[in-house]
């Protein structure tokens, strides 16, 4: 059979690497909130590309973006400036405080980065005296894929055939700050942490739990990363999730929707710590384009001009208390809803993959997560009614 004869399944399953394990539907076209597929059928896409397509799909202000500076400038060398990465750094700089910003190409990258960041502080902060190198993270968290990533996601199914891995990281209760304070010791450089554990539950974390661990991070001289990869970006309808707890990290990654599609990472550091990066300490070939910085600053705009935080603030408040009817009148199913702005977790007493299909089956795309877990991650600008017709799908599955 030539290649042109076969189908998109049968090109996937010929010659595309099998570590994804993919549901039976090829996505052809997407428009704000819906998604078709190469049937023509319709869905509510509440994964978003996994917390990714900020304004949904093919906003026309973030198209015309892209298409613009596509035929003026995709890439140049950071060996040169670029006015669109400046100006995302400013916007970036604004939001979070006095510091610097470092542009890469995705979540990862942005939890690696902040990884050397660590190493750096401890390579300075031990001087001739020691070696401080020692990163604590917690339990259950999902830092991303590479080794220095892996090393600081203590779960199997990350881990599972990539041993040994990288030396220097110790892990702690999520929400228990005396366990961290337990875990730090004379050779410990930071603690990084998800203000939201998305991948493995929704797993909040505690507003006070953040203040101690800030506390903690002051009184031991070592530094707090925040990972936002997830959570960041306006998610939970702050910019960053950490300004919930009023208080503010030394250091935070940032990716997925930050781009609106668009591949893109970044990290901040706060001013204090800036000098640690110097040339040639770090790069990335790609990171922080033309092109992947009009995107996100395409996004931005956006989020301002149609005030989509508050958007998020009020539309949640709705939707949230319309999610917990799931818990009232299906207990036996539904254990409990586990929400901030628009990263919702529906967590199930029992495996959720049937469930998942089924509501796949009725028109609305969602994610699992890790503990019986399913995740909704609607684009910010869902509407009212979009986020009704998600829980009546649930309510009409669950029966």
């Amino acid at each position: 059979m030539s290649t042109e004869a076969l189908n998109t399944e049968e090109l996937y399953d010929r010659h595309v690497l099998g570590n994804y394990a993919k549901a039976p539907l090829t996505l052809v076209r997407g428009e704000g909130t819906r998604v078709w597929d190469d049937t023509g059928k319709e869905y509510l896409d509440f994964i978003s590309g996994i917390a990714v397509n900020a304004l949904g799909h093919c906003h026309p202000r973030w198209v015309q973006r892209v298409a613009e500076q596509a035929g003026k400038l995709v890439h140049c060398s950071n060996l040169f400036r670029n006015p669109n990465q400046a100006e995302l750094a400013r916007k970036l700089t604004d939001l979070a405080g006095p510091g610097r910003v470092f542009l890469g190409n995705s979540g990862t990258e942005a939890t690696e980065a902040l990884i050397k960041l660590a190493r750096l502080y401890g390579a300075q902060r031990a001087g001739k005296e020691g070696v401080v190198y020692k990163v604590i993270s917690a339990h259950e968290a999902f830092h991303g894929r590479s080794f220095g990533a892996m090393a600081a996601t203590p779960q199997d199914k990350i881990q599972g055939g990539f041993q040994p891995m990288l030396h220097g990281f110790g892990h702690a209760a999520l929400n228990d700050v005396a366990d961290f304070a337990q875990q730090v010791d004379e050779t410990t450089a930071a603690i990084l942490l998800e203000p939201i554990q998305g991948e493995t539950g929704v797993n909040i974390c505690e507003d006070k739990f953040l203040r101690e661990i800030r506390a903690l991070c002051d009184e031991r001289e070592i530094l707090l990363l925040l990972d936002e990869v997830q959570s960041g970006a306006g998610r939970t309808g702050q910019y960053f999730a950490y300004e919930h707890a009023g208080i503010c990290p030394d250091a935070l990654g940032m990716a997925k929707g930050l781009g609106g599609g668009f591949p893109i990472g970044a990290i901040w550091i706060a001013e204090d710590y800036q000098h640690l990066y110097t040339a040639g300490t770090h790069g990335s070939t790609f990171g922080g384009s033309p092109l992947a910085c009009a995107a996100a600053l395409a996004v931005m705009e956006v989020m301002e001009e149609e005030d989509l935080l508050e958007q998020i603030r009020t539309k949640s408040r709705r939707w949230h208390e319309d999610l917990n009817t799931l818990v009232q009148e299906h207990p036996e199913k539904v254990a409990e809803i586990r929400a901030r702005g628009f990263l919702v977790g529906v967590a199930m007493t029992s495996d959720p993959t049937p469930v998942i299909t089924a509501l796949r089956d009725q028109g609305l795309l969602t994610v699992a997560a890790s503990g019986d877990v399913i995740r909704l991650l609607p684009p910010y600008t869902a509407s009212s009614d979009d986020l009704l017709e998600a829980v009546s799908i649930f309510h009409r599955v669950l029966q």
